[in-house]
């Protein structure tokens, strides 16, 4: 059996190959080889949160506001829909208008004109009582990354908010039976390498339905604009580690991975990745959810982004899978029983040799 303290051995003693390449077939053999599809819906940027990372923080004046009323929400979904896409994710800033009861409201009603799909929610900490009610409402997953686990740094960047109270969240999603989605941004500065294995340890003991990581890009209208660019290399290295040390998690292959680098997507499925997330929001007010900059995908309609994703899957030798793509966290276990499913993953016998 393949032990977490050896999975970090053969990280820090692997070239990026090495790493991507046992995290590619760890991928295959646990999903195939086909790319779970969450179509993107942003709809809202008005934040009243100050990160000092974040191209929308409440403190950039120079954001031209939008907020979706809950009718186009529901809208961009059966739009979406409409396409053959059966998962969407909704996503926000931290946007007080939008109560729990108008939330809950769009949620019931995509669920009624869309069968059979998931509904993903991304919108801040709220109170474990309103994760009952988004819940109730119909709501299947939660996203809510933590960005990093150094309790300093994150006290630091999101303005003196505590990272406990993110992981209570968490706990408190998983709790009220949520799919529980968390994860980091890769190249923070402040961080160094072994906040990045933390961070991935963080996100193994959560047992984590899907893990969102993706480079630091620095947003010139923020506090952090003069920071360093880090290379794509430290986000493919990641995510092979999170493959290694999850293998049923789902892991998408980010948008800011392809903004930093225009093979990103493909690099990140190549290292483990086993999602895309098309982005579904109306083309009106895509370019205003600039969390950073160069963002990629902002003028193309739904159903020509998903003609793009298609041809570049193609292109690394996957296929586009427009099922709901539930969680596999547990069912492999039960299926196969534990010691099966771990020698899913095993080192390379030069890795083990080496060691």
């Amino acid at each position: 059996m393949t032990s977490t303290s050896e999975i970090v051995d053969f990280y820090r003693g692997s070239s990026t190959e090495d790493l991507a390449a046992a995290a590619r077939a760890l991928c295959e053999r646990v999903h195939g080889r086909a790319i779970l599809l969450r179509g993107l819906i942003e709809f809202s940027n008005d934040c009243v949160v100050n990160c000092l990372y974040c191209g929308i923080r409440a403190g950039n004046a120079s954001v031209e506001r939008y907020r979706l009323e809950p009718e186009e929400l529901v809208a961009a979904a059966e739009l979406a829909y409409a396409a053959g896409l059966r998962s969407f994710v909704l996503q926000s800033a931290e946007d007080p208008w939008y109560t729990v009861e108008r939330l809950a409201g769009a949620v019931e009603r995509i669920k009624e004109r869309c069968p059979g799909a998931a509904v993903t929610l991304s919108c801040g900490i709220k109170s474990r009582a309103d994760y009952r009610a988004l819940k109730s409402a119909g709501a299947d997953r939660y996203l809510l990354r933590f960005e990093t686990s150094d309790p300093a740094l994150h006290r630091y960047l999101r303005g003196g908010i505590v990272l406990e109270r993110r992981l209570q969240a968490l706990k408190d999603l998983r709790s009220e039976g949520y799919q529980v989605g968390s994860g980091f941004m890769v190249g923070l500065p402040g961080e160094t390498e072994e906040t990045r294995i933390a961070n991935a340890l963080l996100c193994a003991r959560l047992e984590l339905d899907m893990v969102g990581i993706g480079p630091f890009i620095p947003h010139p209208a923020t506090p952090l604009a003069g920071s360093n660019q880090e290379p794509i290399e430290l986000t493919l290295r990641m995510t092979s580690l999170l493959r290694l040390l999850m293998p049923t998690a789902n892991i998408p292959a980010t948008t800011a991975a392809g903004s930093l680098d225009p093979e990103g997507r493909e690099k990140m499925i190549l290292a483990g990745a086993n999602v895309l997330m098309p982005n579904m929001t109306p083309t009106q007010v895509r370019k205003n959810y600039l969390l950073y900059p160069g963002k990629i995908c902002l003028d193309e309609a739904g159903e020509k982004c998903l003609g793009c994703l298609a041809l570049r899957m193609k292109s690394v030798g996957r296929e586009l899978s427009f099922e709901r793509g539930d969680s596999l966290r547990g069912a492999l276990v039960a299926d196969c029983g534990e010691a099966a499913f771990r020698s899913a993953a095993p080192l390379p016998a030069r890795a083990a040799a080496a060691r």
